[in-house]
């Protein structure tokens, strides 16, 4: 992995694996990493850790790493001043497995480079531009016996597909992305929530 300069968010496979590849390339005194010891979450004492460190004065580029698998709502709430106008020679790199666990708010704020190795064969198959209900049926009847995980990286994957595809959503459309992930970790079944998902983003595009 290559020396990241600039504010950004990484979605990756492991966070702690990425974080170990990443540390090496920069300065260690500028360098700081906040993350939760006890959890894969970032929550608000982390963020508020985030926001104390950014505006201690340096004259060097300092670098702060956010990693967790998921960041609680609350805790990127407290983040979006300083993510959106960080202080002078402050570059935040946030580390985390899932695009859609990130509020749009921040995401639409930060670039983002998505690291993530998708294991899916389909995605190709769905066309976002073009979706139809005969597309929806085949690709929900080639995967109706997914696992929850695997559920996770297709809405994912179909994310990524809207992105590539240039697509333009709305704060509603995409809060629509993180509400199947939560549906999902509370485990919902994966075949509702992608038909209700591919459904709702086909109805979208017709009224477009």
């Amino acid at each position: 992995m290559n020396f990241i300069d600039h504010s950004c968010i990484l979605i990756v496979n492991d966070v702690e694996l990425t974080l170990s590849e990443l540390i090496p390339k920069y300065p260690l005194h500028s360098t700081r990493i906040i993350k939760n010891e006890e959890k894969d979450e970032f929550q608000i004492t982390q963020a508020n850790l985030a926001i104390k460190e950014a505006y201690i004065a340096s004259n060097d580029i300092k670098y702060i790493f956010l990693c967790g698998a998921t960041f609680r709502k609350e805790a990127q709430n407290s983040l979006l001043k300083v993510l959106e106008e960080p202080p002078r020679n402050v570059v935040f790199i946030i580390i985390t497995n899932s695009k859609t666990s990130m509020l749009p708010t921040i995401y639409s704020r930060l670039p983002y480079k998505y690291l993530k190795k998708s294991l899916l064969k389909n995605e190709s198959l769905l066309n976002i531009n073009k979706l139809d209900l005969k597309d929806i049926y085949n690709f929900l009847k080639e995967n109706q016996k997914i696992s929850k995980n695997e559920a996770k990286d297709i809405v994912e994957s179909i994310l990524l597909k809207v992105n590539n595809q240039k697509i333009k959503l709305s704060h509603k459309e995409l809060d629509f992305f993180s509400k199947s992930i939560k549906l999902l970790e509370l485990n919902s079944r994966p075949i509702n929530v992608l038909t209700t998902l591919l459904l709702f983003l086909a109805n979208q595009k017709n009224k477009h």
